[in-house]
């Protein structure tokens, strides 16, 4: 496995969560995380083990009071879905079905809107704290280039205005938060495998490793970001 970058940005001693830790992506980050000797300690929720329903807000409510009276430095909500209920992305506006398009913006936009919502306050307050959420290049509106996918890039895009939104909320009460939207690449995941094409793909944990090496990099005050896993910028 792929040695985590030691978060040097957060607390000589950090402590995290990673929600969504059931999924590819998940288990890699909180490995690698783990693996951080600076790491003081690590939450996990997931929908597999803590039948956590992230656009269910009692479900979300619920896990947050779990950690009531903690505090974390590191959040990364690694939620998302490209599949519903069977139906992939669609190639044609002619294949839109609503329900799917509804299903899509459930996990993917208000379910991390939910998130945010009621695991903001646990955030540390007296020192740096990153909440990233994982998006995707194609919910950037400015680098659409191709079309096609209308359901799962608008619903991604959604995704980046509402966290967009939250930190310029947080700004103000918690000045040392900084919040991202995280494009982690084409990740050698079951998920990716029928849409990869020529695109090279990068494990899991190679992947993770990446991310946290890309938030490591998020200055201190920067908030409200659009981040790929080499840490560029991505237009919104």
């Amino acid at each position: 496995m792929m040695q985590a970058t030691v978060m040097t940005s957060l607390a000589e001693r950090y402590h995290a969560l990673v929600i969504g830790a059931s999924g590819g992506i998940g288990k890699a980050l909180c490995a690698a995380i783990e693996a951080d000797p600076r790491c003081g300690g690590l939450e996990t929720l997931s929908r597999r083990a803590d039948s956590l329903e992230i656009a269910d807000e009692a479900s979300v409510a619920e896990a947050a009071q779990r950690f009531s009276g903690q505090s974390f430095d590191l959040i990364v909500c690694a939620t998302g879905a490209l599949h519903i209920d069977g139906a992939g992305p669609e190639k044609t506006i002619r294949a839109l079905d609503a329900e799917v398009m509804a299903r899509q913006f459930s996990v993917n936009a208000i379910g991390p809107a939910l998130l945010l919502k009621h695991f903001l306050p646990l955030m540390t307050r007296d020192r740096r704290a990153i909440f990233a959420c994982l998006s995707a290049r194609v919910g950037s509106i400015g680098d659409n280039h191709i079309g096609g996918w209308m359901s799962y890039r608008a619903s991604k895009a959604a995704l980046n205005q509402i966290l967009r939104t939250a930190a310029i909320e947080a700004r103000r009460k918690n000045p040392l938060l900084s919040l991202a939207a995280l494009h982690p690449g084409t990740v050698a995941t079951p998920l990716s495998e029928p849409y990869a094409g020529s695109n090279r793909r990068v494990a899991a944990e190679e992947a993770a490793g990446n991310m946290l090496s890309a938030l490591n990099g998020i200055a201190e005050g920067e908030t409200g970001i659009f981040l790929a896993y080499d840490g560029s910028r991505i237009e919104w």
